[in-house]
């Protein structure tokens, strides 16, 4: 006979209870962490450099599905995606809070799950929990992470700093995320209606990988730092490449154009939004979630740029009253619009 899982419910601990269970025993690692866990507030000790914050909120049924992203995956993105806010200043984060809401179909060892991949990303990231809260949720899971980083009056990269004749720069690749979330998906509606068929991912670990387990671009802030390179204005690409290209031209006053032969996309993405009938640089326009960077730097830096690896030259910044245009590998030019095609849903 199989011995039965384990279920701790959490009303057995309590709320001050859970939290001791799931923060026992998890030293901080940053000399600014003054003080954690375990008081009114935390303390966080910069001295003579800038305080960067961010803070995102995660909603089941909005921003995940728990039928295909597992709690430990889950845990991880929910930390990563927001460091990613803390490199696209440039900075270099150092302390998260995380708040949490749920119903009482999570026990206590599906919590444990989570905070194994908040704790992982902590530990891969280099950065301390340093407090947060938890509340009961009528349905569903919510979370809420707050970023908090360090960055010099010299090196913080903000918006607004683009210029006509920088260089449009994006690290990684585009659009895999998306077509990961469409084979999930797929599976989903599949499982749904014959819950006899097994999920078939095709093998697509890259772009399913993408999509649960993003990897926030860390080393290509170390490796600014190291070729002495500071990007005129910079944005990590969570809503897709145009929505964040309108954001830096909107708040730098400028236009763009971005080149199609410029915009980075892995094979497997390539090949699989083939399959799935759809035009892959769409995905990478529009797609989202794939958590890389895109910045503009002034082209006399061209040279340190060439020797950053996997850093790809997208376009240049215009005039505010050129727009912002795609230049395909035809040689035509089209507007951009900032929301995604129909085909792309919410």
């Amino acid at each position: 006979m199989e011995s039965e899982i384990k279920r701790t419910e959490v009303s057995s601990l309590g709320e001050f209870g859970l939290i001791d269970h799931l923060t026992k025993g998890h030293a901080m690692v940053q000399p600014s962490t003054f003080v954690g866990i375990g008081d009114d507030a935390a303390v966080i000790d910069h001295r003579d450099q800038l305080t960067v914050v961010s803070t995102d909120m995660l909603v089941e049924g909005i921003h995940f599905d728990l039928m295909y992203t597992p709690l430990k995956h889950l845990g991880y993105k929910s930390v990563a995606v927001n460091l990613s806010d803390i490199y696209a200043m440039n900075a270099m984060p150092t302390q998260i809070t995380l708040s949490l809401a749920f119903s009482n179909r999570f026990s206590v060892e599906a919590l444990e799950e989570f905070y194994e991949g908040v704790y992982a990303a902590c530990k891969n990231f280099n950065v301390d929990l340093i407090g947060g809260d938890t509340s009961s949720s009528n349905k569903g899971f919510i979370i809420s992470v707050t970023a908090f980083g360090r960055a010099t009056s010299k090196n913080i990269c903000y918006r607004n700093g683009a210029k006509p004749g920088d260089l449009v720069c994006v690290s990684g690749n585009l659009g895999s995320a998306y077509l990961g979330l469409q084979i999930l998906e797929r599976e989903k509606q599949i499982f749904l209606s014959d819950q006899t068929i097994q999920p078939d991912l095709e093998n697509q670990a890259y772009v399913v990988g993408r999509q649960l387990k993003p990897e926030p671009r860390f080393d290509i802030i170390e490796l600014f730092e190291k070729s002495g390179l500071i990007p005129t204005s910079m944005i990590d690409i969570s809503d897709g490449l145009v929505s964040e290209i309108f954001h830096i031209c909107k708040q730098s006053g400028v236009g763009a154009y971005i080149e199609e032969s410029g915009i980075p996309i892995h094979p497997d993405a390539e090949l699989l939004a083939i399959k799935f009938n759809l035009d892959p640089v769409t995905c990478a326009l529009y797609g989202g979630e794939d958590y890389e960077l895109l910045f503009t730097v002034d082209p006399n830096d061209l040279e340190k740029v060439k020797y950053i690896p996997d850093i790809y030259i997208a376009g240049e910044i215009t005039e505010a009253d050129h727009g912002i245009k795609l230049h395909t590998k035809g040689g035509n030019i089209y507007d951009l619009k900032e929301k995604g095609f129909n085909h792309f849903t919410a």
